[in-house]
């Protein structure tokens, strides 16, 4: 078949691949040169623990397995740590290590001495750490071209740029500059980008908008043997609901922290230097600035947990990402048109599950 995917970002590119790979034509349109939304402003973090019971787990588990397997990028199954430094994070820790499919999850419970040996960079105090086998990392900034690259050996994909898709008609998509492209099947994977043609084409959707910040910094002058969390995150995540979570809940973070909806993710670089977040903003309309308040609380909470001063603050960024807001929802499908489906929403999932999304879109659809 001929399938048009709109849009650029690593969900639309996991839609074209998984098309090419089935055997059809391909043309992907992206609106930017690159893109430049969630799919590059991210850990680049496939990230398994934490994930709720049934698809949300089922669906980072399948994608696990599919980035391992994808040519021309750098993956890295490294795992993660997630650092406890009270005794109720370490219940909440204990607790989730219990759960009876911990070993579908990789979690295991270390206690300090082993945490730092799995982690030596891991200096600071702590009681222990939640340990998942199953995370892995890869490059957000490179994956894209490193995909297209592989796309392009097959003959039968085209990348167009700089183009916005403005109709969808009848076997064809219509551009800004008024180029068409022939289509038995379309994906629109727009991500944050919730207007113009998409609003026209569909009634409200149950999606919202997400606003982070994330910095980056120079080289650390040590390998970071794990991706790296903090208690926070123990917060954040569902798989860790139950009663040592109510209880750690008792506590409440600190101020800057519980204002942000703030969490330490931690993931280094191949070239060394370390990607630190994040915050989570829901009201818009978003700041266009970014606050440097969390990005302090950050720098702390990581210099205690490594022992030692952080590298240099070379990058800070927001981000913006499209989230479904129903319950249990892993990402929203709708067909808006014949042969036309607009896929959108992973929500902060979407460079963990990107692979699996596509995979199932192009079994539902075309078989």
């Amino acid at each position: 078949m001929r399938v048009v995917v709109v849009g650029g970002g690593v969900l639309g590119t996991f839609h074209a691949w998984e098309a090419v790979r089935r055997g059809h034509q391909v043309v992907q349109v992206e609106r930017e040169a690159e893109a430049r939304g969630a799919s590059v402003r991210n850990f680049g973090l496939v990230w398994v623990s934490g994930r709720a019971d049934g698809p949300e787990l089922a669906t980072a588990q399948r994608a696990r397995e599919l980035w391992a397997h994808v040519p021309g990028i750098s993956f890295r199954p490294a795992g993660s740590l997630t650092v406890c430094r009270t005794e109720d994070e370490l219940a909440v820790a204990k607790d989730a290590a219990a759960r009876s499919d911990a070993g579908e999850r990789g979690f295991r419970v270390l206690d300090a001495d082993e945490a730092r040996k799995r982690n030596p960079a891991i200096r600071g105090d702590l009681l222990g750490a939640l340990e998942c086998t199953r995370d892995a990392i890869v490059e957000p900034r490179e994956v894209l071209p490193a995909l297209r690259t592989e796309l392009q050996k097959s003959g039968r994909y085209e990348f167009h740029s700089g183009r916005e898709i403005r109709a969808v008609q009848a076997n064809q998509v219509r551009s800004d500059q008024g180029e068409t492209y022939a289509a038995d099947l379309i994906f629109l994977c727009t991500g944050a980008w919730h207007g113009g043609l998409i609003r026209e084409l569909t009634e409200d959707l149950p999606l919202r908008r997400v606003r982070l910040q994330m910095m980056q910094t120079a080289p650390l002058d040590e390998q970071l043997t794990t991706a790296v969390a903090d208690g926070d995150s123990l917060r954040y995540y569902p798989a860790y609901q139950g009663p040592a979570l109510d209880a750690l809940r008792q506590t409440p973070q600190p101020t800057v922290a519980a204002s942000n909806a703030m969490q330490l993710l931690m993931v280094q670089r191949t070239h060394g230097g370390l990607t630190i977040g994040d915050t989570h903003e829901y009201a818009e309309p978003f700041p266009f600035d970014v606050s440097s308040e969390p990005y302090d609380h950050l720098r702390d909470t990581v210099e205690q947990i490594l022992g030692g001063p952080l590298p240099e603050i070379t990058r800070r960024w927001a981000g913006v990402y499209s989230q479904a807001t129903e319950q249990g929802e892993v990402v929203v499908r709708r067909t808006v048109a014949d042969g036309v489906h607009l896929v959108t929403g992973p929500g902060g999932r979407g460079m963990t599950m990107a692979p699996a999304i596509a995979e199932a879109s192009l079994e539902a659809v075309a078989g």
